[in-house]
């Protein structure tokens, strides 16, 4: 089967990877996540995103560490699969495997290494009837049976009393009910940040860095366009070819059947074959041998 690519993140997930690079707003990120830990400060929290360096590498949308003993990833989803954890196991393995080398741990040593407690959210906009609290790997996968490794997803659908959260989950909505009034477009763009500056929401972020945030929603715009306009295109160029393909098969075919017709013998069959049709004289006996009529020749 034909693979299709398309961009790998929409616009949403984009604003939620660039909102939370801030450490102000990551550490609202934390503390919606852990409202019991007052003391953690912006310090305390790293970056470990899994960056987008090669096309095709694992990425994720955002990680951090807190006083390396805890290690969060946490993805922005807006269609339901439960892919997701198996790209939540993913990015948990490469940011450790990044994690180990940026210590300079000796996996192989006899000395116990240290690791972060890892936690894994999905922050889920789209729409859905059942919402579980939790997705693992071996429910999911392996009908709850016992397997070597498990995965556990917390689901996010909102957040609390107005936090980063709730505000982010406001936001994308905002963004949904726009697009369906105009389209893909700047206004939808610019309209989605003038309603949640009015109903403060991300209002510091949408405002410090409006131009910023219109630029990177537009262009994403554009990218996907040009991404889509080039996959058109190379199914158009694969349909035009396999026509190609067939129409030179039901002509060689033909040009077999007409030299059998007129009792051509196999060799020169073959050397005709080659010689019309411009083929390597092997492929064209392959050709010969595979659509020669045995009945005819044994007569």
């Amino acid at each position: 089967m034909e693979k299709t690519e398309i961009a790998k993140h929409t616009i949403k997930d984009s604003i939620f990877t660039n909102l939370f690079q801030d450490k102000k707003y990551l550490i609202q990120l934390y503390r919606a996540l852990h409202p019991e830990d007052t003391e953690t400060t912006e310090d305390e929290l790293k970056d470990i995103t899994i960056k987008n360096i090669l096309v095709d590498a694992c990425y994720n949308d955002l990680g951090f560490t807190v006083r390396d003993k805890i290690m969060i990833l946490t993805e922005a989803q807006t269609s339901w699969t439960m892919n997701i954890i198996i790209r939540a196991l993913m990015y948990l393995v490469q940011s450790y495997h990044e994690y180990f080398e940026r210590r300079n741990d000796n996996l192989y040593g006899s000395k116990k290494v240290k690791i972060p407690k890892p936690e894994l959210y999905v922050i889920f906009t789209g729409k859905r009837v059942s919402k579980p609290e939790y997705v693992s790997l071996s429910e999911e996968f392996f009908n709850g049976e016992d397997c070597a490794i498990d995965v556990k997803v917390k689901m996010i659908y909102d957040g609390k009393d107005n936090d980063i959260i709730s505000q982010y989950v406001t936001f994308t909505k905002v963004y949904d009910e726009q697009v369906k009034l105009y389209g893909r477009t700047r206004e939808a763009v610019t309209n989605t940040i003038n309603i949640c500056k009015d109903r403060d929401v991300l209002k510091e972020y949408l405002s410090s860095r409006e131009k910023e945030v219109v630029d990177m929603m537009m262009t994403l715009f554009d990218e996907e366009q040009v991404m889509r306009a080039y996959v058109e295109s190379e199914k158009k160029e694969a349909a035009e070819k396999a026509a190609e393909e067939a129409a030179k098969k039901a002509a060689v075919i033909s040009a077999i059947e007409m030299c059998q017709e007129i009792g051509l013998p196999v060799s020169e069959t073959i050397k005709k074959v080659a010689g019309k049709y411009k083929l390597e004289e092997n492929d064209a006996e392959t050709w010969v041998q595979k659509y020669w009529r045995r009945e005819r020749d044994n007569q």
